[in-house]
């Protein structure tokens, strides 16, 4: 037994079918070979080639060799009539055992004709006839040009000429040249040609075509000899009058003709054309695109070839000659034929007796080919007719097979393009079976792989092979085993418990043998770690790591691969570094990326990870070495070309070039650019301004972004011209009543096409076919006096120059001067929607009236106060802005139960007209939530609820809805009641669960029904627990001590006394009157109390101690207080502090009224009074609650920031002046609302929000 070996898949033979086939070499041959003396029918081996051309000086040879067993006997026909060389003079046959080949000489150059035409070879033994393919003979003889007289050919100078060539027909390709008796070539171009006929073509001819010596020579290989023509003198009789013509074909003369080409050769078209100047050739194929991967064009474009040819190749070509006065076409319709090849061709088998042998023979080609079958060598249809081998479908059938039926089959093929022909044999045999591989051959595999174990098998009938394990059972039952025809065993996806023997056994009718394979599985070879792709600049080095497991007992190898090369440290270069897995590359440079590898290798499997390495230099490509201007000429029609040569791309493609100029007069140091090109691209031609001087650079551009530029161009100065553009957004619009301003955009300084540039601006009132008015400004405005009132005009402005005027400019309508509107909107009336919403509508206004552009209305609206009391306060104002085309308003966000005021007026460019006036009032709705809701623990059944009314009561309040239930019961149970005193502000719950918590919702009404809740959760004391003061603590100053508790979670509230008692030297020491304390209030400050002081800190609740503790302030010593007096008591300093704080108010207010010119109006007082409705209420603590709900504060009060302003009267819309700039929603409403200057002044209150002006939106009015 050999060593192990690792099995190549790529060398096994693979069976095609369920038998053995034969081949010289096969499996079939080796085992007839060692099964001896068994018989072999007859093979041929060697045969000479289908056509074969013999010259003069050759000797002629027809080889026809073959192997079987008994030995072969040979047997010649030509021409289908026998044929025998030995009797032939001149023949030499050679005496070899397995060949039939000869040789014939001759003594004269015309032998070789008298042994031309069609010979064939036949191979004979006991077991049948082989026959070789047909093999045409031809002689040539030794090639001459016939005798000719050549006559001068005579052509006037531009008109076109063909020279002739017709060199002798041979059977083997000849090549053809034109040349002069100086053997130099003839030149040849897009006007002179040589076609594939050999003839010399001229398009038009030139004096300098004028030559007697224009001579063909034709090379012939074969003969390894070249002969030529006689010369012919061409004369060109020159003119001062040459003619243009349009294109002519010379070759093909026809419009168009149909060719043949066989599938899988080349294609060869060709068209030459005449004409003055010289055409152009190009090549179109209407049916669909040229397949460019295999189409060529040559000889200036008059040839196309198109290689190996296809059936997709069928179809029309066109040739289109073309110059400066028509063209010329000719159409070739090709169509794909094919040569006989094979979809199955015949092939040997071993029969054992009784079996159905069955030879199939199947061939295509265009046209379809004739198939003919012969048994050993003989026609069908020459043979008797009661065989018992029959044809169906091409196939050959022989049921019953028995020894005596052992034959030679012949399939031949045959259409007009060539011929086929395959030899066959059935060999009908018993022989035992026999297992030609080696027994007990060891396989060796990795896990994952797949094996191949050996198994090849003879015998006639041919044996059945079976694989089974070490158990006897078939492996077939994993799909991961399968069988070849061949007997191989294939087993994909090894695994380790895969590792033992296989039985393979072979039996047929007479035998069965057996033999064992092993077959080892070894860990398959992985790379854990692989190399990882990277950037790196140049200069720099790299590092590729590779970590690889290998099964211990094989011989491991890490190498490393670039781009497809083993890679290996340099002697004394330290280029590369190798070791442990580890590549370095040093000193980068851009021929070092690519791809590298790290290949992980045993002798039975490899693995390779790949990466790639980019190298960079700047991140963005180089400057542009170099800038060339040309085609100056061209500056007469304002064109100049640029090209420049490429620069460095730094390894990342440059996608842009980016042309810019410079005019170092009008714009110097600034750049325009004057487009890019893409970065495959090195030169453009440009399309130039009039009157610019042109510097120009080129800059490259990648994914990066910019390279340096080019350096900078010559200055080139295009021509004046007159003005090809006219200035745009002409405008005319008036700023005064009695004027109009136009107004336009200047044209750029490179649009003047001349130094200077200056505007025609003509006017003149619409509708009116009076003269125009102008003037010639340079400006960019023209103020036009003394007109009507907003009166359209029509307006041109035109741009001229020096050189002329710019092209007719467009009509644009203008306006002169807006004045205020005078139309006073009508309104149709307005609709409640609900309690905070209404439709206001009016009719549109008389434009004649609006003196100007309507540009909307304005809806000025404001709430007077509850329907139940005005308010005093200031008035706070909001706006609407609707367009021009809209006569109606939604007003939403209203105050129910409220009072408003609301105008309408029409305004345009100028400002506000007069308004309209109206008021309305909104319904009664639904309250808001009650501003505050307290739960104080009775007892362990019962609740007291506090609350505070709701701030908004958008109506008249008619009480309030309790509503409550237990958490945990999900809902259900809930107690609903109507508490119909709407000045009611506690109530006391009884009977709840103690053990229970409830969730409180309280909700005000109107007769509108009930407004928003508020919800409050909690339990009784019960629940709660005993009162706890966790956490509690006290802190002093000299005078004062902070008690501070946490409340705690779950702890309903309740209300407690704290007593300060101080400790001193008299009994009992004094105490302060106890204080009453909210338990979630968390603090407590007591005041006045002695310095350096130790008091005792009681908590009462309902006459219980609760808590007690200890506390000293800070200080020095105790105070003795004098006895009480009014002038120490508190009231009477509370008093006199009143009275400073009101004369202080009275004299700055009498300040400010000397500071507004005496003027002083009650109004001041009023509007310091406070709505009710609007006024913060507390809910920190619970105190004395006021049930008044229209009590105000008084009029001393001082302001809530401190300042006391003088309200101001309310602005209008005109007071911001200008242009409106008004912006819409989709719905036609303003954008926002707004409220006046001046309110934002005066206005420090609650309701003082506002938006920007629709007048002047750069305004902030809040």
């Amino acid at each position: 037994m050999g060593p192990p070996r690792a099995l190549d898949p790529a060398s096994l033979t693979m069976g095609q079918g369920p038998r053995l086939w034969h081949q010289p070499g096969s499996t079939l041959t080796t085992a007839l070979s060692t099964l001896s003396p068994v018989m072999e029918p007859p093979v041929i081996t060697e045969q000479s080639p289908r056509r074969l051309v013999v010259f003069p000086t050759d000797d002629i040879s027809l080889k026809c060799e073959a192997s079987g067993k008994p030995e072969v006997q040979f047997r010649w026909t030509r021409d289908g009539v026998h044929f025998k060389p030995k009797e032939e003079l001149g023949v030499t046959v050679y005496q070899s055992p397995h060949s039939g080949s000869f040789t014939i000489t001759g003594n004269n150059s015309n032998f070789a004709q008298r042994f031309q035409g069609i010979y064939r070879c036949f191979a004979s033994n006991k077991l049948g006839t082989a026959m070789s393919h047909e093999i045409r003979l031809m002689a040539e003889g030794a090639p001459k040009w016939p005798k000719e007289t050549v006559k001068p050919v005579e052509v006037e100078e531009g008109e076109s000429v063909v020279l002739p060539c017709h060199p002798p027909p041979s059977a083997e390709p000849l090549r053809i040249y034109w040349m002069n008796s100086k053997i130099l070539h003839i030149k040849q171009d897009e006007r002179v040609t040589m076609g594939q006929n050999g003839n010399l073509y001229f398009a038009n001819v030139l004096t300098s075509d004028n030559h007697s010596d224009y001579i063909c020579h034709a090379h012939f290989p074969g003969t390894r000899t070249i002969i030529q023509k006689e010369p012919i003198d061409l004369r060109v009789k020159a003119t001062n009058s040459m003619i243009d013509r349009k294109p002519r074909l010379l070759f093909p003369t026809n419009s168009s003709s149909h060719l043949v080409a066989l599938q899988g050769q080349p294609l060869v078209l060709e068209c030459i054309a005449e004409g003055f100047p010289t055409p152009t050739i190009k090549w179109l194929r209407p049916s669909g695109p040229m397949p460019a991967d295999r189409v060529t064009y040559q000889n200036h474009n008059k040839t196309l070839q198109l290689l190996k040819v296809g059936e997709e190749d069928d179809g029309e070509y066109r040739c289109l000659a073309e110059n400066s006065l028509g063209s010329a076409r000719h159409a070739y319709y090709v169509t794909v034929e094919a040569a006989p090849y094979w979809l199955h061709k015949p092939q040997s088998h071993l029969y054992g007796p009784g079996e159905t042998a069955r030879l199939d023979c199947q061939v295509q080609g265009r046209p379809q080919p004739e198939v003919t079958w012969r048994i050993n060598g003989i026609p069908m249809e020459e043979l008797a007719k009661d065989q018992k081998y029959r044809i169906q479908r091409g196939a050959l059938i022989l049921s019953n097979a028995q020894p005596s039926d052992t034959m030679v089959t012949q399939c031949e093929a045959r259409n007009r393009h060539g011929l086929l022909l395959a030899n066959a044999y059935i060999y009908v045999v018993q022989l035992p079976a026999k297992i030609l591989t080696a027994d007990n051959q060891t396989y060796v595999a990795v896990q994952g792989s797949t094996a191949y174990l050996l198994c090849k098998a003879f015998g006639a009938p041919v044996p059945s092979v079976q694989w089974l394990d070490e158990d006897g059972t078939t492996v077939l039952q994993d799909e991961r085993f399968f069988p070849y025809a061949n007997g191989t065993l294939g087993i994909r996806d090894l695994q380790a418990n895969d590792t033992g023997r296989y039985f393979c056994l072979a039996a047929n009718d007479q035998n069965n043998v057996t033999i064992v394979a092993n077959l080892k599985v070894k860990d398959a070879t992985q790379i854990t770690q692989g190399p990882r792709s990277a950037i790196e600049k140049k200069g720099s080095r790299v590092t590729f790591t590779c970590q690889a497991s290998f099964d211990p007992s094989l011989q491991p190898s890490i190498t490393w691969r670039g781009d497809g090369r083993d890679l290996q440290e340099l002697g004394d270069s330290d280029k590369y570094f190798i070791e442990d897995g580890r590549l370095v590359i040093h000193s980068l440079d851009y021929s070092d990326q690519g791809n590298y590898s790290c290949v992980a290798s045993t002798e039975l499997d490899v693995v390779e990870s790949r990466a790639q390495l980019l190298v960079v230099g700047l991140t963005s490509p180089g400057p542009v070495p170099r800038l060339v201007l040309s085609d100056l000429h061209l500056l007469t029609q304002s064109q100049v070309r640029v090209s420049w040569s490429p620069a460095e791309d730094h390894n990342a493609p440059i996608e842009k070039y980016d042309i810019e100029f410079e005019d170092k007069e009008m714009a110097p140091e600034k750049w325009y650019s004057l487009g890019k090109v893409p970065g495959n691209q090195t030169s453009t031609t440009l399309k130039l301004s009039p009157y610019v001087h042109y510097t120009f650079r080129v800059t490259a551009i990648n994914k990066y972004g910019p390279g340096e530029p080019s350096p900078v161009s010559e200055t080139v100065v295009t021509p004046e011209a007159a003005p090809e553009k006219n200035p745009v957004d002409v405008k005319g619009e008036g700023n005064e009543t009695t004027n109009m301003v136009i107004t336009w955009k200047p044209l750029r300084w490179m649009d003047w096409n001349a130094p200077q540039v200056q505007y025609r601006v003509q006017w003149r009132p619409q509708g009116t076919r009076g003269p125009w008015q102008e003037q010639i400004v340079s400006d960019p405005f023209l103020v036009v006096s003394n007109t009507s009132t907003f009166v359209p005009y029509e307006i041109k402005v035109q741009a001229v120059n020096s050189q002329g005027k710019g092209p007719e400019p467009q009509v644009t309508i203008g306006y002169s001067g807006e004045d205020y509107p005078q139309a006073i909107p009508e309104l149709e009336g307005i609709e409640i929607l609900n309690s905070s919403a209404v439709l206001v509508k009016w009719r549109p206004v008389d434009l004649a009236q609006v003196k100007g552009h309507l540009r909307g209305y304005n809806v000025t609206y404001w709430r007077e106060g509850s329907q139940r009391k005005h308010s005093k306060r200031h008035i706070h104002k909001d706006h609407v802005v609707v367009p021009a085309n809209t006569t109606s308003v939604i007003l939403s966000g209203l105050r129910p139960y409220s009072s408003y005021h609301l105008e309408v007026q029409a305004f345009n460019g100028r400002g506000l007209g007069p308004a309209s006036e109206f008021t309305f009032s909104t319904p009664e709705g639904v309250p808001g939530h009650p501003e505050a809701l307290h739960l104080e623990c009775q007892s362990n059944t019962s609740l007291l609820l506090r609350w505070q009314p709701p701030l908004s009561h958008n109506g008249v309040l008619t009480g309030y809805v309790l509503s409550y239930h237990p958490l945990d019961e999900g809902g259900k149970g809930q107690l609903s009641f109507n508490l119909r005193d709407p000045e009611l502000r506690t109530h006391n719950l009884t009977d709840l669960s103690p053990h229970l918590r409830y969730r409180f919702q309280l909700q005000a009404t109107t007769k509108e029904g009930p407004g928003e809740a508020i919800v409050r959760e909690g339990g009784t004391m019960a629940l709660s627990g005993i009162s706890d003061f966790g956490n509690i603590s006290a802190t002093a100053g000299e005078n004062y001590s902070v008690v501070s508790w946490v409340p705690k979670e779950g702890q309903c509230n309740f209300r407690f006394h704290i007593l300060f008692k101080a400790l001193g030297e008299e009994k009992g020491g004094a105490s302060l009157s106890p204080q009453y304390v909210s338990y979630n209030q968390s603090s407590y400050t007591q005041w006045d109390l002695q310095p350096d002081t130790d008091y005792e800190i009681h908590l009462f609740k309902e006459r219980m101690f609760r808590h007690q503790m200890a506390v000293k302030t800070n200080g020095t010593g105790r105070v003795r207080l004098p006895p009480a007096g009014f002038a120490t008591e508190g009231w009477f300093i509370g008093f006199v502090s009143a009275i400073i704080l009101l004369l202080l108010v009275l004299l700055i207010l009498c300040f400010i009224k000397r500071s507004k010119g005496g003027k002083y109006s009650v109004k001041d007082k009023e509007d310091t009074q406070v709505d009710s409705e609007a006024r913060p209420m507390k809910d920190e603590t619970f105190g004395e609650y006021s049930d008044n709900e229209e009590k105000a504060f008084g009029s001393s009060q001082p302001s809530l920031n401190g300042d006391i302003k003088p309200l101001g009267s309310d602005d209008s819309l005109a007071d911001y002046g200008g242009s409106v700039d008004v912006q819409f929603n989709e719905d036609g409403s303003f954008i926002g609302q707004y409220s006046g200057k001046k309110e934002k002044e005066a206005a420090g209150g609650n309701d003082s929000s506002g938006a920007t002006s629709p007048i002047n939106p750069a305004v902030a009015l809040e």
